[in-house]
C-alpha cells in the first residue's frame, strides 16, 4: 500500500518520527509538509475569541504564557528523548519519498501529488481542516489520530479537557477516517495509556496515548483497509468541540482533583 504523511515543518516527532512508522508497513511515497505562516497563529486567535468572546481568549492566552514558562522545558527534553526512541525502533525513510513544501495542505498540487504517486491512504498529523476534495485524493481516504476520544471530546485538546473535567476514563486518543465534520469521522478504535497528570502535561500523555500504541494504530489501519475491521458506532453518545486550554480551568483542576488517584 503506498501512503502518505501530512504534517507540519519544525516538527520533527511526526515529520521524521511517524514518517518512519508509516514506512515500517507500507511504502511511504509522500510527505506533505506545511510551513505555517505567521498569520495562522492570529486565525486561531480570532476563532477562538468568536468562540469564546475576549475572557475566553485572555484566559487561553494565560494558560500559553503559564505553559511557556514552566512547562514548555519539559516537553522539550520528552520530545527529544521520545524522536531518539522512534529512530532507534523505525527504519529510515527511502530516499525516493518525496518531499511537498506547501503553506496548505488543501492546494490543487497536493491532491496532484496524491494521484501522481498512487497513493492508497494518508495519516494527518496536522491541525489544519482538510477539504473534501483533499482528503477524497487518496484511494482509501486520510486517517487521522485525534488527541482526545471522541465524539465526547473533538477538536485538539481533547486530553486537557477530559482531565480537567475528572473524565478520566476518556482520556486517550482516537483513529478515525476524515469526513466533512470535524472529528465526525467513521472510528476505527480508541487508544489509551497509563497516565499522571501531576507529572506530565497534557501535550505529552496526549502524545504518549498514540506512540505506545503504534503496532495498534498499524493493524487498524491494516485491517480496515482489507475490510477486517468494522467502525465504532457513536451514535447516541454526547458530542461536544472543545477549544484551547484554559489557565482558569486547569487551576480549578489542580485545587481539588476530584475523583483523581494516581
Amino acid at each position: 500500500m503506498n501512503s502518505a504523511l501530512i504534517c507540519h515543518s519544525g516538527d520533527p516527532i511526526n515529520d521524521e518520527g511517524f514518517a518512519r512508522w508509516l514506512s515500517s508497513f507500507s511504502e511511504l511515497k509522500l510527505i506533505v509538509r506545511i510551513s505555517d505562516p505567521p498569520s495562522q497563529f492570529w486565525k486561531r486567535l480570532k476563532a477562538e475569541h468568536r468562540r469564546t468572546g475576549l475572557s475566553g481568549l485572555t484566559d487561553v492566552l494565560a494558560f500559553r504564557i503559564w505553559h511557556r514558562l514552566f512547562r514548555a522545558r519539559s516537553d522539550r527534553q520528552w520530545e527529544e528523548r521520545t524522536l531518539e526512541t522512534l529512530r532507534a525502533r523505525f527504519p529510515r525513510i527511502a530516499e525516493s519519498c518525496r518531499v511537498l513544501s506547501v503553506d496548505s495542505p488543501n492546494l490543487p498540487e497536493v491532491v496532484a501529488a496524491f494521484r501522481e504517486e498512487s497513493i492508497d491512504f494518508a495519516v494527518a498529523r496536522c491541525k489544519r481542516i482538510l477539504t473534501p476534495r483533499t482528503f477524497s485524493a487518496p484511494r482509501h481516504g486520510i486517517f487521522v489520530i485525534h488527541p482526545g476520544i471522541c465524539p465526547e471530546y473533538r477538536n485538539s485538546h481533547g486530553c486537557f479537557w477530559a482531565i480537567v473535567r475528572h473524565d478520566y476514563g476518556n482520556v486517550g486518543a482516537t483513529l478515525l477516517r476524515i469526513d466533512e465534520g470535524i472529528d465526525t469521522g467513521p472510528v476505527l478504535g480508541y487508544l489509551r495509556v497509563d497516565y499522571d497528570p501531576l507529572s506530565e502535561t497534557h501535550l505529552q500523555i496526549q502524545d504518549r496515548a498514540v506512540i505506545e500504541n503504534l503496532d495498534t494504530i498499524a493493524s487498524m489501519i491494516t485491517d480496515y483497509l482489507k475490510g477486517d475491521l468494522p467502525t465504532t458506532d457513536t451514535s447516541g453518545r454526547p458530542s461536544a468541540v472543545w477549544g484551547q486550554p484554559r489557565l482558569s480551568s486547569f487551576l480549578l483542576w489542580r485545587l481539588s482533583r476530584r475523583g483523581y488517584r494516581r
